[in-house]
């Protein structure tokens, strides 16, 4: 059995763990509240942008743009959304799984032929870890999301897929449900897909009939690159408003626990004490009886 001072300095860790796991679970909860409050303002944004453009689309299936045309698929770009730190559960795992098993899939084309763009530290590790090489560095991107870097490399990917450099891009991040759920998503962000469902909806309803100036063509040429900035943004702050919740949810987990094993040593503790006061009454006793 543990001595008295093992005990007793082993309660004070677990003490001293649980109030830094409680002050993290603070600060990751106070960053979800901000992140949220961005997503849910951006969101109705980059909803009515998609539905513009959906209707657009689906009204005329004689527009021909370089960004809704499916080619023979030679060379892809991944783009994977992680945290710069850790101690956010499973958050990154499943991030850099996904990407291994996306990866995976698509090495048939070649290891030369799969850019790869690491959104994150902990992704940017996994992708040097297995070999690869990364396009840039967007660690900062990660932490403080901003439109303008986002829109720097929107611009870079659209540059690389009108030129045919890329055929395909693919987003791997997290969806932001709520701060228990968030959901692992593998998306393709170019070509431009036109969801069948809403295509669907929008033949059987009432379509908006837009008032267009200069043309139509004119109008998508600069609304679909404005949508595809917009989707990746998104992404980010989906992603960021997932690792704070994932990081919430970590650290309330770890407080709690730190609670239980507080009661358990508290317990022991007790037990131990009074086994030793009870020794030494025996021992006293004892010395007593032999004396008479």
């Amino acid at each position: 059995m543990a001595s008295l001072k093992e005990i007793k300095n082993r309660l004070g860790s677990v003490k001293s763990t649980k109030k830094i796991t409680s002050a993290m679970k603070m600060i990751a909860s106070s960053k979800l509240h901000r992140a949220q409050n961005a997503i849910s303002n951006f969101l109705p944004y980059e909803e009515k942008l998609d539905s513009i453009l959906t209707n657009l689309l689906s009204s005329d299936t004689t527009y021909e743009s370089p960004f809704i045309q499916k080619r023979e698929t030679r060379r892809i770009a991944i783009v994977a959304f992680s945290s710069n730190s850790s101690l956010a559960g499973a958050y990154n795992a499943n991030v850099i799984k996904e990407f291994a098993q996306t990866y995976e899939k698509r090495k048939t084309i070649g290891k030369e032929n799969i850019l790869v763009y690491p959104v994150g530290k902990k992704i940017a590790d996994a992708v040097k870890k297995m070999g690869l090489h990364a396009e840039g560095d967007y660690t900062v991107m990660a932490d403080k999301p901003s439109y303008q870097a986002v829109q720097d490399l929107a611009k870079d990917l659209i540059a690389k897929y009108i030129s045919k450099e890329i055929d395909e891009v693919i987003l791997i991040y997290h969806h932001f449900i709520s701060t228990g759920n968030q959901k692992l998503l593998n998306v393709p962000f170019l070509p431009f897909i036109l969801d069948k469902e809403t295509k669907d909806e929008s033949d059987n309803s009432n379509q908006t009939d837009y008032i267009l100036e200069p043309s139509k063509e004119e109008i998508l040429e600069s609304l679909i690159p404005t949508v595809l900035y917009a989707r990746l943004y998104a992404a980010l702050l989906d992603a960021n408003a997932s690792e704070h919740a994932a990081r919430t949810v970590a650290m309330q987990i770890a407080t709690d626990n730190a609670d239980e094993l507080v009661q358990d040593l508290t317990i022991q503790y007790n037990k131990s004490r009074q086994q030793a006061v009870t020794n030494q009454l025996l021992d006293i006793i004892g010395g007593a009886s032999a004396l008479q």
